[in-house]
């Protein structure tokens, strides 16, 4: 949990960044690309746990 509070406060300062020299930010400016993210990570974790258990 401590990993993914100090990604969000991480995450929260470079936007704060970002927006002060009015850049755009670096992450997808749509829901639809916040849930390609998440879809990344779900097949990458369906890999990592699922798979060796399909496998044996």
């Amino acid at each position: 949990m401590k990993i993914a509070i100090l990604s969000l406060l991480c995450g929260f300062v470079v936007g704060l960044v970002f927006a002060a020299f009015k850049l755009p930010i670096p992450a997808p400016p749509a829901f639809a690309g916040i849930l390609g993210i998440v879809g990344i990570y779900l097949g990458y974790k369906f890999v990592i746990t699922v798979m060796p258990l399909l496998l044996r």
